[in-house]
């Protein structure tokens, strides 16, 4: 799969499970054989006919279309209808067997919709995410970094709070996402880029009516499971703060 082809369906299509290591949380082994990974969010009917916000329901597949988890948001009515994508959230990640294997979570935060150049690590305005595998063990977080021109720039941080990765937005200015594809690379501290978040465009209609977005993340296969996990933590941020419709 290339950034900018059709992303598979992959419901009912699930990647056959790999046997368990001791060594990797419950219901991560299928991330150790993936370079990629894609999310598809699921339309849902109530928020096209009415624009009431649901919550929202994702798949999440591998790079030849198989289903690894299917995702649900957890968040409360009002903060979806008054607060939009400044809202706090609980995304469960279940395999096939229904099993809750990740949580990312976001709380709430007032200024998080703050120009980047203010809301850096540590100030308060930041928005920050937890990953969690199995859920209550966190493995990592990720939360905005410090940047000029109002960029949305992201550092990933493993369960320590070292910094593994930063990860960088393609636009000078959030305010320039449009039509077209996104892609936000992944670069270790370095500076080496090792693999890259996108969203794939959906067509103006789908665009602007609803929140049906189309993601993929790609990363080195040798690299651990729970950075990869934390990755696709950094996905949904990514979509909540430029993506989601307000």
């Amino acid at each position: 799969y290339q950034p900018g082809a059709p992303l598979p369906d992959g419901s009912g299509n699930w990647m056959p499970k790999p046997p368990e290591s001791s060594d990797i949380p419950p219901g991560l082994e299928y991330l150790a054989l993936v370079d990629r990974i894609l999310v598809r969010q699921k339309r849902e009917l109530l928020e096209i006919v009415t624009g009431w916000e649901t919550n929202n329901k994702y798949v999440i597949m591998n790079g030849v279309g198989q289903q690894v988890y299917y995702a649900v948001e957890s968040s409360d009515v009002c903060s979806r209808q008054c607060c939009g994508q400044q809202r706090e959230f609980t995304i469960r990640l279940l395999d096939n067997f229904g099993k809750e294997v990740m949580h990312i979570n976001r709380e709430f935060n007032c200024c998080g919709g703050a120009c980047p150049c203010i809301a850096s690590p540590g100030s308060g305005c930041a928005h920050l995410i937890t990953v969690e595998a199995p859920p209550g063990n966190i493995i990592g977080y990720v939360s905005h970094r410090a940047s000029c021109a109002c960029i949305n720039a992201y550092e990933v941080y493993d369960h320590n709070e070292k910094t593994l990765f930063n990860i960088d937005s393609p636009d000078w200015c959030t305010m320039t996402y449009g039509c077209g594809d996104k892609e936000f690379s992944v670069k270790t501290m370095a500076g080496e880029e090792i693999g890259s978040v996108w969203k794939s465009w959906s067509g103006c209609c789908q665009e602007v009516f609803t929140d049906a977005d189309k993601f993929g993340i790609s990363f080195p296969l040798d690299l651990s499971v729970r950075a990869k996990a934390t990755l696709i933590g950094a996905t949904f941020l990514i979509d909540f703060d430029n993506f989601e419709n307000r």
